[in-house]
């Protein structure tokens, strides 16, 4: 796997996903995942563990969509777990992922919500 630039604060991800995404790169994507994370994508199913989030990825990507950066929301930290959200361009509610610091200081995500539907009753 080729050598990305690692996220040193949560609030990096964000934009290091921009960056990947639009120059159609989904394995830089999936490396700002941990090896056993877990996506909330596409809707309503999950998508679990790196390899399968890079495969997600390849096929969105495809399709040369282009992703305008979010101003993220404050991010929380706990010790090296931090909740990170941005309120998304399109209006659809919220994005939020959870990330956690690597012994070298880096952060990956664990748990990711790219988009909440609003639930039909």
């Amino acid at each position: 796997m080729p050598e990305y630039e690692k996220a040193m604060q949560p609030d990096d991800i964000t934009r290091l996903f921009v960056e990947r995404s639009n120059a159609g790169d989904p394995a830089g994507v999936a490396a700002l995942y941990e090896q056993d994370a877990v996506m909330a994508y596409p809707p309503g199913a999950t998508t679990v563990g790196r390899e399968a989030i890079r495969a997600l990825w390849e096929k969105v990507l495809a399709d040369g969509p282009h992703f305008k950066p979010e101003q993220p929301l404050p991010t929380l930290i706990s010790g090296d777990i931090a909740l990170t959200s941005t309120p998304p361009k399109d209006g659809s509610g919220a994005r939020a992922q959870v990330v956690r610091r690597q012994p070298d200081g880096s952060w990956l995500r664990l748990l990711d919500q790219p988009e909440f539907v609003t639930p039909t009753r």
